[in-house]
C-alpha cells in the first residue's frame, strides 16, 4: 500500500469512527476513547516486540510516564492560567516527549540484553512504579496519583457535543495518527533494518546497519506511542496513579498485542477492542445470572483475567498469528485461485515445426550420423 492511500485510509478510519460518537450511546463512546489509548500502547509493543524481536514487560510503565508528564503540566499550565488549545497540546505533547525519554534510558541501558533479560529488566520498571510515587509524592501524589483539573471540553464545543464524544474525537485522532505514522515507519527503511536486526544482527552489522542505535530508535518509538496513549488515557479518566499502571496492565498489553496479532499493527486495534470489550461483556453477562453478591463480586474481578488467559492459550494453539492472521487466511480461502479464469493448458508437446526441426538424428553410439537424401 502507498503512502497516499495510506493516509486516505487513515483520514476515511478517523471520520467514520468520530461519526459514530453522534449514534451511540455516551458510555460506549467513552469506551472508544478507552481502546484508542490502549491502541497506542499495544502499537508500539508491536513494533518493539513483533517487528524488533524485544520483548517488553514494562509497557505500562512507559504509559504511566506520559500519563503523569500530562497531568503534571497539564496542571500546571491551568494553574498558570493557560487557555485555548495550547491547554490541551502542550500536555499531549509532554506526555510522549517524557515517555520517550524514559524509553531513551531504558533502551540505552538494555541495549545488549535481549530474551528473558530484557523482559525482567523492563518488568523491574513497573514494579518499581508504587515504590517512586510514594517516594516522590509531595510531585507525583503517592498512591492516590494526581488529579487533572482541566475542563475536558473546549468552551466552543460546551453544549454541541457531549464530553464523551469529545473525549472520543480526541483519542480517535491521537490514535489514527500514531498508527500512520508507526505504519510508515514500519514499511520504510527503518522497519527493513529492524527486521533485519531482529533476524540476524551479525549479518544486519555485515550490511551496515547499526545494531544496537536501531534496537535504541525503537524503544523510543515505542515509548512515545505509549507516551501518547498514556497521556489519553489521563485525559479520559482525568487522574494519573500507579494503581492503572500495574504489572497486571503489563501484560494485559502483551497479551492483547499476541491475541490481536503482534506482526500487524491491525493486530493491535483487535487487541485493544478485546482488551476493553471482554471484561464489559462479562461483567453484563454476570449481572443477568442470579448469583450472591459475594460470587458476583468475585466474578467480575477476577472471571475476565480466566478467560482472557484461555484465550491466549487458544490463540496460540490455533492460530500462532493472532486473530488478524486468521482472517487473512479466511480471506485466502474465500478469494478465488487466479488460474480459476484461465482455460486448461494442453499437456500434449506441440509438434516443431520445419523450420526448427533437426536436420540430423543422432546416431546411436557406435553408428555414423544418418544423412538426409538428397546430399
Amino acid at each position: 500500500m502507498s503512502v497516499t492511500k495510506r493516509y486516505l485510509l487513515a483520514a476515511a478510519a478517523a471520520v467514520l469512527l468520530i461519526g459514530l460518537t453522534f449514534i451511540i450511546p455516551s458510555f460506549t463512546s467513552y469506551q472508544l476513547a478507552i481502546v484508542c489509548a490502549y491502541l497506542c500502547g499495544i502499537a508500539g509493543l508491536t513494533l518493539l516486540t513483533g517487528a524488533g524481536g524485544q520483548l517488553s514487560l514494562g509497557q505500562a510503565a512507559l504509559m504511566a510516564a506520559g500519563a503523569y508528564s500530562y497531568a503534571l503540566s497539564a496542571n500546571a499550565m491551568a494553574d498558570a492560567g493557560a487557555e485555548g488549545p495550547l491547554l490541551l497540546l502542550v500536555p499531549l505533547a509532554a506526555a510522549v516527549f517524557g515517555a520517550a525519554v524514559l524509553g531513551l534510558a531504558v533502551g540505552l541501558a538494555a541495549g545488549r540484553l535481549h530474551g528473558p533479560y530484557l523482559a525482567g529488566f523492563t518488568m523491574a520498571l513497573v514494579v518499581a512504579l508504587p515504590a517512586v510515587t510514594s517516594t516522590f509524592s509531595s510531585v507525583l501524589g503517592g498512591d492516590q496519583g494526581l488529579w487533572i483539573t482541566v475542563e475536558k471540553r473546549p468552551t466552543a464545543l460546551r453544549g454541541i457535543v457531549s464530553t464523551e464524544a469529545w473525549q472520543a474525537w480526541l483519542a480517535v485522532i491521537c490514535s489514527v495518527l500514531v498508527l500512520t505514522l508507526l505504519a510508515n515507519l514500519l514499511h520504510g527503511r527503518f522497519g527493513r533494518h529492524l527486521r533485519a536486526v531482529r533476524d540476524n544482527p551479525v549479518a544486519a552489522a555485515l550490511a551496515g546497519i547499526n545494531p544496537a542505535r536501531t534496537k535504541i530508535t525503537a524503544f523510543v518509538i515505542s515509548s512515545a506511542a505509549a507516551g501518547m496513549g498514556g497521556g489519553l488515557l489521563a485525559y479520559t479518566t482525568q487522574s494519573a496513579g500507579p494503581g492503572a499502571y500495574s504489572l497486571v496492565f503489563s501484560l494485559f498489553l502483551l497479551m492483547a498485542a499476541v491475541v490481536g496479532g503482534i506482526g500487524s499493527l491491525t493486530g493491535a486495534v483487535w487487541g485493544a477492542l478485546l482488551l476493553v470489550a471482554l471484561p464489559h461483556l462479562i461483567s453484563t453477562a454476570t449481572s443477568r445470572l442470579e448469583l450472591s453478591a459475594d460470587l458476583s463480586q468475585r466474578l467480575d474481578g477476577n472471571l475476565a483475567v480466566a478467560v482472557f488467559g484461555a484465550v491466549l492459550i487458544l490463540v496460540v494453539l490455533l492460530a500462532p498469528q493472532g486473530i488478524q492472521g486468521l482472517l487473512v487466511r479466511a480471506g485466502g480461502r474465500l478469494r478465488p485461485p487466479p488460474s480459476a479464469s484461465l482455460p486448461p493448458r494442453s499437456t500434449e508437446p506441440a509438434p516443431p515445426s520445419p523450420a526448427t526441426a533437426p536436420s540430423r538424428i543422432p546416431a546411436p553410439s557406435g553408428q555414423l550420423p544418418a544423412t538426409p537424401k538428397g546430399q
